[in-house]
């Protein structure tokens, strides 16, 4: 398991847990089945040793270890997608994504995303970080807009990744919200993970359900029925940012998941 991803979750619900619910709550890119494979292969430790099934129950400050061996290569096939560079150096690409454009290979975007784009431009990125995401550090979702990392090198991709991992990368994102949040700058405390009726969607939860999350926003204008907020994520859960401010009462405006419908 030299080359696997290692994920160090912490159980720290009030009442005991099957570990397969734990799991889908706090890894949710992954199904039920893949992480029920990853048990039954013996990937999945609790407390330094290997867990025997998925309903295996975590009592609390159990430490699980998830190894998540490297995904199968595919070929990717440069393509000639304008992009819009903000920087370049040997070691960097900083590129401005437009909404509407996935960032990796996924079910259902074979082509057409960012990585595609990327090595049209710079295909000396193959291989950088993974055949999968070459060059990715980092993400953001297909309907948001904002400045990606692309590392050149495996050098420079360790280090961003290292910057990310130790929290050294300030990030802020501006969001149009229908109303007013209740203060005109907050912080928002509030667990996220796997919506139990909508399996593709994340909700937030009760805490030690899902992940910790925390956001921080402050209001840069009004207006008669939106507020624009300038928005920290501190922490970096799947769609913390959408779930968070619709949390609050204040959904991003066109937000058809987890807005007003």
């Amino acid at each position: 398991m030299a080359n696997d991803r290692l994920e160090e979750l912490r159980f720290s619900g009030e009442t005991a847990e099957r570990l397969d619910k734990f799991l889908v709550a706090s890894l949710p890119d992954f199904s039920r089945s893949r992480l029920q494979a990853l048990i039954k292969d013996g990937r999945v430790l609790i407390n330094g040793v290997p867990a025997h099934k998925a309903g295996q129950v975590l009592d609390r400050s159990a430490v699980v270890q998830v190894h998540i061996p490297p995904p199968s290569p595919t070929d990717l096939i440069p393509e000639e997608i304008p992009l819009q560079i903000v920087f370049e150096d040997e070691n960097l690409i900083v590129v401005n994504k437009l909404a509407g454009m996935v960032v990796h290979p996924a079910a259902g975007h074979t082509t057409g995303t960012l990585v595609h784009a990327a090595l049209g431009h710079a295909p000396d990125i193959y291989g950088i970080g993974g055949e999968q995401r070459p060059g990715v550090v980092h993400r953001l979702d297909k309907d948001t807009s904002g400045l990606i990392l692309l590392a050149k090198n495996d050098a420079a991709h360790h280090w961003l990744q290292d910057q990310f991992r130790l929290r050294k990368v300030e990030k802020v994102y501006l969001a149009l919200v229908d109303g007013r949040p209740p203060t005109p700058s907050g912080r928002i405390e509030a667990s996220v993970g796997r919506d139990t009726k909508q399996r593709k969607q994340m909700a937030i939860v009760p805490p030690g359900k899902g992940r910790p999350a925390s956001s921080e926003y402050h209001t840069l204008e009004q207006f008669a029925q939106q507020t624009l907020l300038d928005v920290k994520p501190i922490t970096g859960r799947t769609h913390q940012i959408r779930l968070h401010l619709a949390f609050i009462g204040c959904p991003v405006v066109g937000d058809t998941i987890y807005g007003h419908r």
